[in-house]
Order: C-alpha cells, then structure tokens, then sequence
C-alpha cells in the first residue's frame, strides 16, 4: 500500500533522467540536483511510461529508508 505525504505536502518539480521500460523504473532528478528513484506505479495519470527528459511535478516519499519519487505528473 502507497502512502502519500497528502495536504500540504512539498510539490517538486524537475527532469526524468532514466527509465527503462522493461523494468518500470526510472529516476527523476529535481531541480536543486537530487536524484530520486521511482516505479512506473507512480505516474499519476495512470500510464506506466514516461520519456526521458520530460518535464515532471512530484512528491517526495520516504520508503525503504531513503526517500522516492511519487504521485509523478506531467
């Protein structure tokens, strides 16, 4: 179960820099340089595809002990 940081979480924004299509993983790295992983799950239109390079809105989620991408928009 995927639990969102909800109302008044901190919306992200920057590039995807890797996804593999195969896997369904990717990462997306926000403007100020951090990288976070994500999962095809997270694309929030509903999609499970996502260019590299494209433009994205995010919000951080903290799983496994470090932090990811989520709720994935673009």
């Amino acid at each position: 179960m995927t639990m969102y940081m909800g109302v008044g979480a901190t919306v992200l924004h920057g590039t995807v820099t890797e996804f593999d299509d195969r896997a369904g993983t990717g990462t997306v790295t926000a403007d100020d340089g951090t990288t976070y992983p994500f999962h095809c799950i997270e694309i929030a239109d509903g999609t499970r595809t996502i260019e590299e390079g494209s433009r994205v809105t995010f919000e951080r989620l903290a799983r496994f002990g470090g932090y990811q991408a989520a709720a994935i928009r673009h």
